[in-house]
């Protein structure tokens, strides 16, 4: 499946505040900026401008881009500096995102809509209830995409360095946007890590993959919904959409059900017991894996490709899970069947550094010890679950993190 990276960086950052919220503001701690600060800024975006003419940015375009622009974003700065919240439990993050009050918007939203999802699924091929679902919790359904000037947020990230040179080319990508005449400074508003408008894409997702449905010669994600709603579907179709497939079902397992044999063809899962909980059939083919969030004593999903899909969207296993539950609560479907451990031990973000550490020593895990929760530690965990005897479910706890002799 091809990933794009440019859609997935406020997952992969961990910049996961309700999208479209706005930094602090500075009465919080941000300090101003001080005039060595300004000077460099300023010094940045003149040097910006060889490269943006290169790329047919006309010096007019240039300039009304940075207009009133003359010093970095204090509060942005500060967010760089903020360590990212990741040990908050799945089932938290589904009270806020699959909560009645955004269900019943959403399906509000459908009923207005229903002519241009319609038109989108027809033409696309990606599911009406799995573009609003992005469209509620990337936005709000449009209605919080964000108050920070997109061009001074990369700017200053581009000139922080912060991940090196990403977001300078994230401001260049800004910079061609506006010279295509898609949206004006004024209006080109989101995150403040540059994510912008109603589908909170950054600038190069925009220029790959947004879309003008409503046929008036802008691409227009931040007023409207009708370019909002296909660019998303446009999307998910190209991350490699599966229509065939849901994201995921979930399920139940039959009493010594063997964990170890987590992957395999939902066919396959159907014939060793596994049921759905709302009752219908599982499809008769297609690709899929066991996924327990909470452990063996939370539910339990099969999750397709389609939910990497989601994920590629934004990296937290929570959100792809959050999407597809709104998606399906959307369509009608009921709450899900199991109740969630909420008060089953659980490992934290240093716990699950520490985790990641210890199984990295172990050979089992490859990469950044990070504190993050998702496919990369799930996968490790299972192996040494699987090694040890133990029930495969992939969920990393305080008990697994003493049993493999991490330290915290």
């Amino acid at each position: 499946m091809r990933i794009v990276p440019a859609l997935v960086l406020a997952g992969a950052l961990g910049l996961g505040a309700p999208a479209g919220a706005a930094p602090q503001s500075a009465k919080a701690s941000a300090a101003a900026a001080t005039p060595e600060e300004k000077a460099r800024f300023r010094a940045f975006v003149e040097a910006l401008r060889p490269d943006a003419e290169a790329r047919g940015i006309s010096r007019s375009t240039f300039d009304a881009a940075f207009a009133g622009i003359s010093e970095p974003d204090p509060d942005i700065l500060a967010r760089t500096r903020r360590q990212s919240e990741f040990g908050r439990p799945v089932w938290d993050y589904l009270v806020g995102a699959v909560s009645p009050a955004r269900i019943a918007r959403g399906k509000a939203q459908a009923a207005r809509l229903a002519t241009t999802l319609a038109a989108i699924e027809a033409r696309i091929g990606v599911p009406r209830w799995m573009v609003l679902a992005i469209w509620g919790v990337e936005s709000d359904f449009g209605a919080s995409g964000g108050t920070v000037s997109t061009i001074r947020a990369l700017a200053t990230l581009a000139e922080a360095r912060f991940r090196g040179t990403l977001f300078r080319d994230e401001l260049l990508a800004a910079l061609a946007i506006l010279q295509r005449g898609d949206i004006t400074p004024e209006r080109m508003k989101g995150s403040w890590a540059g994510a912008m408008g109603q589908v909170q894409f950054l600038p190069s997702s925009f220029l790959a993959h947004a879309v003008d449905l409503d046929g008036d010669g802008h691409r227009d994600i931040w007023g409207s919904e009708a370019d909002a709603l296909a660019s998303i579907g446009t999307y998910l179709k190209t991350l490699g959409w599966n229509p065939a497939l849901s994201w995921g079902y979930e399920v139940a397992l039959p009493r010594d059900f063997d964990l170890s044999r987590y992957r395999g063809d939902l066919s396959d899962f159907a014939r060793r017991g596994v049921r759905r909980t709302d009752g219908k059939a599982l499809p008769g083919a297609g690709n899929a894996s066991l996924f327990l969030p909470g452990g063996l004593g939370g539910p339990v999903f099969l999750i397709t490709d389609n939910f990497e899909v989601v994920r590629a969207y934004n990296t937290s296993d929570s959100y792809a899970l959050a999407v597809g539950h709104l998606a399906d609560r959307l369509a009608g479907a009921p709450a899900l069947a199991a109740p969630w451990p909420i008060k089953a031990p659980r490992l934290d973000k240093a716990g699950l550094q520490a985790l990641q550490a210890a199984l990295a020593a172990r050979g089992l895990y490859a990469g950044e010890a990070d504190g993050r929760a998702g496919p990369k530690l799930r996968e490790a965990v299972r192996q040494f679950q699987i090694a040890e005897g133990l029930p495969a479910d992939g969920y990393a706890t305080p008990a697994l993190l003493a049993r493999i002799g991490g330290n915290l």
